[in-house]
């Protein structure tokens, strides 16, 4: 049985320009990247509190890109009714989120899994009752020892990090179009490997 195609990307972050910049908001940055990239424009969602924009690719397929304004903890709030106004499966949804677990600049895919400490997706796997979600998770650690969590993924990256950011965003932004292209699997095995610039 062939791999479910990506018919949505939902990237992850906070509205409002006071998180633009955060840690928490690479997902925002990358799909954002992505989209822009495609000539595509962004509106306000049918449904939920966020805004959609409509892709088509180079084989004329058309895909769905996401960015939930629910706040991160409730990304899911918007991510499930989008998806069940357009008929997309769960496995046909790649989240777009940050992780401090992984160090800057690096880029790792999964078809599925926990959320790993990262509640936009947990919301996302909660309201959808799956971990068969695919995801890219962006690389913005490491935390400082006995630095709160969510102070951290809510801090600003250093003025010396500005250019290891730009090039993770690129990179996944290239990422999100091989998956769309090429699927999750063949795309874990040419982003997965590499480390950061």
């Amino acid at each position: 049985m062939p791999a479910a195609r990506i018919r949505l990307v939902v990237g992850l972050g906070n509205p409002g320009s006071r998180y633009e910049r955060t840690r928490h908001n690479v997902g925002f940055r990358a799909v954002d990247r992505w989209v822009d990239g495609a000539g595509a424009s962004w509106e306000a969602s049918p449904v939920g509190e966020g805004e959609a924009a409509r892709l088509v690719l180079e084989d004329g397929e058309a895909v769905w890109a996401a960015k939930p304004h629910t706040f991160m903890n409730l990304s899911g709030d918007m991510v499930q009714p989008l998806a069940h106004y357009y008929r997309i499966a769960s496995e046909e949804i790649l989240v777009v989120s940050d992780d401090m677990e992984l160090p800057l600049g690096k880029l790792r895919i999964r078809p599925k899994g926990s959320a790993g400490g990262q509640n936009g997706l947990r919301s996302i796997l909660e309201r959808l009752g799956t971990q068969q979600i695919p995801r890219l998770r962006l690389g913005v650690g490491p935390r400082p020892e006995g630095m709160d969590a969510a102070a951290f993924v809510l801090s600003r990256f250093g003025k010396g990090d500005a250019g290891s950011v730009e090039r993770m965003i690129e990179r996944a932004s290239e990422a999100i179009a091989a998956v769309c292209r090429d699927g999750v699997e063949r795309s874990m095995n040419s982003f997965n490997g590499s480390e950061p610039a």
